[in-house]
């Protein structure tokens, strides 16, 4: 279970056994014993697995298959799956997107594009502003020093 994500995990990484040793401080028997499942990490250096690999502690050590430990988000970003498109455009937001996010029907959402990743994301409207009013401050701030 450990030993696969940390395989996979590292492989994602693009990273070899020595090399993902070395970080962690350990030799690199040691990788390849968690990866057989030999041995388990402890708990401090599970941690510092989970951070390496940009994961949870739980996400590290969760019984997960293959495929799934190769599709895991980074901490403090989510996969909520893929939706469709409609033939007008639209989407629907996945139920645990919104349970998680709080975006109920009739709310307005903000939609960003970024041209280098073709990425779009989806703001509150809320959200959006209070960071647009944090820009704002900042560059105002700026401004006063000079």
């Amino acid at each position: 279970m450990i030993g696969m994500n940390i395989r996979v995990l590292r492989k994602k990484h693009k990273l070899n056994q020595e090399q993902l040793a070395e970080k962690v401080d350990v030799s690199r028997q040691t990788v390849a014993k968690w990866e057989s499942g030999e041995a388990v990490p402890d708990i401090y250096k599970g941690k510092i697995l989970a951070d390496i690999f940009q994961i949870t502690l739980d996400q590290l050590s969760r019984d997960m298959s293959e495929e799934e430990t190769k599709r895991l988000a980074p901490k403090g970003r989510q996969f909520f799956g893929v939706v469709k498109v409609g033939e007008r455009g639209q989407i629907v937001i996945p139920k645990q997107a919104r349970d998680m996010y709080q975006i109920q029907a009739g709310d307005k959402l903000v939609i960003l594009g970024e041209d280098a990743t073709k990425g779009i994301a989806v703001l509150k409207t809320e959200g959006f502003l209070q960071l647009a009013e944090m820009i704002e401050k900042a560059e105002l701030a700026d401004g006063d020093i000079e």
